[in-house]
């Protein structure tokens, strides 16, 4: 026999769809109201016909193309590199402030002063520090490339953040895991191994990916050293032109850039929000 839904049960689904739709056509309805109004408000502008010229011209967007294309594909090598060194090193961060090793104090304390020193500094003037500062030491030995120096500005700041995330993970992991592990024999190095480190990082999955998004759109800042990204690329068409449209054009790339992994990170939000749900249902 197969299953029937009883009358209740169809009744209730009905009324969610139909809640649905009409929340669907309100959102809609609002949706092209402010639109049409913002449309009003800005084409009415008296100096809107001399923006339009400035930021939104076909013929210096399309000429800007290939050269912040060109200047795109060093922002996104440099955000992959970053990305890659920045959560090895926020790892080995956060398990060095969460270790409870009286004769690892030192790391830890160290550990500790890194993160509040590289959090409270804004990016641009770590990027001025390392990439100025270092240069002008002289050392033969040390790359005095803006791209790398920009880099390792990237490295170093949201490594900070990205080990406070961690951390949280770790220290939200409940305490009766860890003596299971150990009362089950696992050392204290597997059992950080493979059952706390597992948890924390699938609960702060989100977060974490947050600062991904933040350094893609950040890495554009290495052009402050003069490295010719996309922002700089824009920025020489922009000299030679004396238009605005190249950093619009610039702009709509990393927007094209970082929207993949902001519909992803809020997907796994979702997905971690109903499987909690679930749990708790239970």
């Amino acid at each position: 026999m197969s299953y029937q839904p009883s009358r209740l049960r169809v009744q209730r689904e009905e009324a969610r769809r139909l809640a649905s739709r009409r929340s669907t056509t309100i959102a809609l309805i609002s949706t092209l109201l402010v639109g049409i109004v913002l449309i009003i408000i800005v084409a009415g502008a008296p100096g809107f016909d001399r923006v339009r010229e400035s930021f939104f011209s076909p013929h210096y967007a399309w000429k800007a193309i290939p050269s912040v294309i060109s200047g795109l594909w060093l922002n996104i090598r440099v955000m992959f590199i970053a990305e890659f060194f920045v959560l090895i090193f926020g790892l080995i961060i956060a398990i060095s402030r969460t270790s409870k090793s009286p004769i690892l104090y030192p790391v830890r304390l160290l550990a500790t002063i890194y993160t509040d020193f590289f959090r409270g500094l804004p990016l641009l003037l770590v990027l001025f520090l390392v990439g100025l500062g270092i240069p002008g030491l002289q050392i033969s030995w040390i790359p005095t490339s803006a791209v790398i120096l920009g880099t390792v500005s990237l490295i170093l700041t949201y490594s900070a953040y990205v080990a406070e995330v961690i951390r949280a993970g770790i220290e939200a992991v409940n305490p009766a895991q860890r003596m299971a592990a150990r009362a089950l024999g696992l050392t204290q190095s597997q059992t950080q191994r493979f059952v706390i480190l597992p948890q924390a990082l699938r609960k702060v999955a989100p977060p974490l990916l947050n600062d991904l998004v933040s350094l893609q759109k950040d890495s554009g800042l290495i052009s402050v050293l003069g490295a010719i990204d996309a922002i700089r690329a824009a920025g020489i068409e922009t000299a030679q032109s004396f238009n605005f449209t190249p950093y619009l054009v610039a702009g709509a790339f990393f927007v094209a850039l970082t929207i993949p992994l902001t519909r992803f990170t809020d997907w796994l939000t979702k997905r971690q929000d109903r499987a909690r749900q679930q749990q708790g249902a239970w």
